[in-house]
């Protein structure tokens, strides 16, 4: 586990990570919504090791949700769609 806290350490915007990181297509993705007003933004991290170096891209979106669930799923929802798009690309 402190593996995975390594990789996913959160800055102070982000609401505290309530949900364990999914695994897609060989990336981890953790969803960190921020506080906006009463609602939520969408943010999240996706992670993977690429040739032994831990890679890192932040996922922040102008999307607010009025719910932390609504809005880990829609990062979830994003970051594989993003994932699908521009595949390794996006840590580069």
């Amino acid at each position: 586990m402190s593996f995975l806290k390594k990789l996913f350490g959160g800055g102070s915007r982000e609401t505290k990570v309530t949900i364990e990181p999914i695994e897609y297509k060989n990336c981890f993705i953790v969803p960190t919504p921020m506080r906006d007003g009463g609602q939520f933004r969408i943010c999240g991290k996706i992670t993977k090791v690429i040739n032994g170096e831990n890679k890192e891209h932040t996922l922040i979106r102008a999307d607010t949700l009025p719910s932390l669930e609504q809005a880990n799923e829609m990062t979830i929802r994003k970051a594989k769609q993003v994932i699908d798009e521009q595949g390794n690309r996006i840590f580069g």
